[in-house]
């Protein structure tokens, strides 16, 4: 019997769900928000999940290869619970499990036109998982998310420099 291959990282991860409407990703897709302590992970995630999208782990998410597919779910100890600075940990609705189609990086960057990147997973993967450096706490964080995920998942990218203002 082959034993899966998992990864416990120090990130959080949403379903995409029907937040993906906002932009026309599909409502699969998985985000994996990582970040040092305090960089705004669960804070991301609670505003995503307020536009629609579903936890599916805060503060530490397990990774998983399945059939070459980065699959991100969470940890049985932390399942269900979020960390709400200034509120408490609260049991929130979860998803088992979501297809990673994006990583965010919390690292403040705000690049105005950044080069295109990849996340370095722990495994090979056929096909890369795009990386998106944010800053957290800028307003336009979780719609930026939502827009990455379908930019990525449909080709949306425009890269003649003649369209760039």
């Amino acid at each position: 019997m082959r034993t899966a291959k998992v990864a416990n990282i120090h990130a959080s991860s949403v379903l995409v769900g029907r937040a993906a409407a906002s932009f026309g990703s599909r409502n699969d897709a998985g985000v994996l928000v990582m970040g040092r302590s305090g960089a705004g992970k669960s804070d991301l995630a609670l505003r995503l999940i307020e536009r629609g999208a579903i936890l599916v782990s805060d503060d530490r998410t397990e990774l998983l290869l399945h059939r070459g597919t980065m699959i991100a779910r969470p940890p049985a100890a932390i399942r269900g619970l979020l960390e709400v600075r200034s509120v408490g940990i609260l049991a929130v609705p979860f998803a088992p499990k979501a297809r990673v189609a994006l990583v965010v990086a919390l690292d403040g960057s705000r690049a105005r036109l950044p080069e295109r990147e990849f996340w370095r997973a722990p495994w090979d993967l056929p096909v890369p998982v795009p990386l998106l450096r944010l800053a957290a706490f800028d307003p336009s964080a979780p719609a930026k998310v939502l827009l990455a995920v379908a930019a990525f998942e449909r080709n949306l990218f425009r890269d003649d420099a003649g369209a760039r203002t």
